[in-house]
């Protein structure tokens, strides 16, 4: 189940502890895509605060919010590139998107194999997505303080066996957010000195979030929902059935 607008607004946008994951995460995504110059980019969940960077540059950034979830007006103080949507009915040309981020959609979707669909759909030839999960092995999938510690968390090897399924190519991942979700000063003074210690000892630290980066294969390997169907001429309906003759009127 998809969280609430309102609660996710409030976590990155009003809390120290959002704020600090915010800021993370973000600085990663820029490590994977450094400028979208005159690209299509776009987020589905609640990636929109990953996505500010790319607005002054990029030809076009979309953020798409899962109809359960709620919509809200982004960026604050700019015209609405924000819209509602169903997870597996986006708004979007196929074939149009450059970039796509995902955070908060895949974990807490009710149908993530249509919704993976979906996402290969809206993505253009060389097109990457970059899919934000909470890891399984980590803190912040334990706790309820913060918005991974809903839905189905992922291990490296689940998520990309279920991107392989729906002609994913996993490029790269990496693993961040090595402080404890807590807000105690303590934690949150030393988040600096977690976050690079984690990351040289990944064997003995896990990360609370999980990124991995894939592009899509092209041509696919499997058909999806609705492609193979054939659409019927409307004036077929009006031909006599095979063997009948039609009668004069």
């Amino acid at each position: 189940m998809h969280l609430d607008v309102n609660d996710l607004r409030l976590f990155y946008y009003r809390s120290a502890l959002g704020r600090a994951a915010q800021s993370v995460v973000r600085a990663e995504v820029l490590r994977f895509w450094p400028e979208a110059k005159g690209q299509t980019v776009a987020g589905f969940g609640f990636a929109v605060p990953l996505l500010r960077p790319y607005l002054a540059d990029a030809r076009r950034v979309i953020g798409l919010m899962p109809a359960p979830q709620g919509v809200m007006h982004w960026p604050s103080a700019m015209p609405n590139v924000s819209v509602l949507c169903e997870d597996a009915l986006w708004p979007l040309e196929t074939g149009h998107v450059d970039r796509l981020v995902m955070m908060h959609g895949l974990e807490t979707s009710e149908n993530p194999s249509a919704l993976l669909d979906e996402a290969y759909r809206v993505l253009g030839p060389g097109g990457r997505a970059l899919f934000i999960v909470p890891n399984r092995s980590g803190l912040w999938a334990r706790s309820d303080a913060t918005p991974f510690g809903y839905g189905r968390p992922y291990s490296l090897t689940q998520l990309e066996a279920q991107l392989k399924a729906h002609d994913f190519i996993p490029e790269r991942h990496v693993s961040v957010l090595y402080q404890p979700p807590s807000t105690r000063r303590f934690w949150m003074k030393s988040a600096r000195f977690w976050e690079s210690t984690g990351r040289a000892i990944p064997a003995i630290m896990a990360g609370g979030v999980l990124m991995v980066m894939a592009a899509k294969r092209y041509p696919p390997t499997r058909t999806r929902v609705g492609e193979g169907a054939r659409v019927r001429n409307p004036l077929e309906v009006l031909s006599p059935s095979p063997g009948k003759v039609a009668k004069p009127v």
